[in-house]
């Protein structure tokens, strides 16, 4: 049964994490609430967690030793109940095994873990992957996390500022949602992204191979959500205009390649495991204000 799990720490920042989907569906920071909760009628989420593919898959399956299996958009973790392993007043770690009905998506044993700790003004959220089989371990992941947009009520052009320059030409996502070798050019100048309305009515924004280990999403008016990135060398953008939130997807991969047929382990971007072994990648999120946030 899904349970609903509250953080707080000293500074009184809180956070809310449902145990279906190990999904974030609040979290609060100097007195802002910074994710956008969800709105069926719009979309019916908040902040999935993506596992153990990233992106659409071609046909909305995928192939492993010969055989095709029905795996899709983002995986399966994000309709997955998460069991929860320990945890304290501003931390808990969720946990995710295989079953009979990943099996059947995905034939490998495998042990996910989220975890969610609250620190002053920020949040750390990591994603930790073990194999348990006895065969090397194909996968990737990523986080979905949908904030505010405005960000703390601000009316002022938002963008996006990379700790170094960018390019400013992106892959299109193709028919089936698959990653072009074409691009397209977004309004990247040195290291800024400029955020409108219509910039992701078509698609998500993929920046692949990231040379910046953090980044922000600015508001314009004294106020900005820093992103720490550990191990996730890929970010994504996406928003349903005119929603009220921008989505800040940290990838370890992406969407099947245009021109991609191959198993699952050959994907590009795939990280393979050995049995027994454990990889950790996490993304910390701090609020950052210079204006009091009513």
């Amino acid at each position: 049964m899904s349970k609903t799990i509250l953080l707080r720490n000293p500074a009184g920042d809180t956070a809310e994490i449902d145990s279906f989907g190990a999904e974030l569906m609040s979290w609060r920071a100097s007195g802002a609430e910074l994710v956008w909760r969800e709105d069926p009628a719009v979309w019916d989420q908040s902040a999935p967690i993506l596992f153990p593919v990233v992106g659409w898959t071609r046909n909305g399956a995928v192939r492993v030793a010969g055989k095709t299996y029905p795996l899709s958009l983002h995986g399966f973790a994000w309709r997955k109940q998460f069991s929860i392993r320990g945890g304290a007043e501003d931390f808990v770690r969720l946990a995710l095994e295989a079953d009979d009905e990943t099996r059947a998506l995905y034939p490998f044993e495998f042990e996910l873990l989220a975890e969610f700790r609250l620190l002053p003004g920020g949040l750390e959220n990591a994603l930790v992957v073990t194999n348990k089989g006895e065969t090397p371990l194909p996968y990737a992941c990523g986080l979905h996390p949908a904030f505010n947009w405005p960000l703390a009520g601000s009316n002022a052009p938002h963008s996006v500022v990379f700790e170094q320059a960018e390019g400013s030409e992106v892959p299109i996502i193709a028919p089936g949602g698959l990653i072009s070798s074409r691009t397209k050019p977004v309004p990247v100048s040195g290291n800024a992204l400029s955020l409108s309305l219509d910039l992701m009515k078509n698609d998500a924004l993929v920046f692949l191979d990231l040379k910046s280990r953090s980044l922000a999403f600015d508001n314009g008016a004294g106020a900005r959500l820093r992103v720490e990135l550990q191990d996730f060398p890929h970010i994504g953008f996406w928003s349903l205009p005119p929603a009220p939130y921008l989505c800040i997807e940290p990838w370890t991969g992406y969407g099947d390649p245009e021109d991609f047929y191959g198993e699952l382990a050959e994907k590009p971007s795939m990280r393979l495991l050995a049995p027994g072994e454990s990889a950790r990648h996490a993304a910390i999120f701090r609020f950052e204000s210079t204006v009091s946030i009513d």
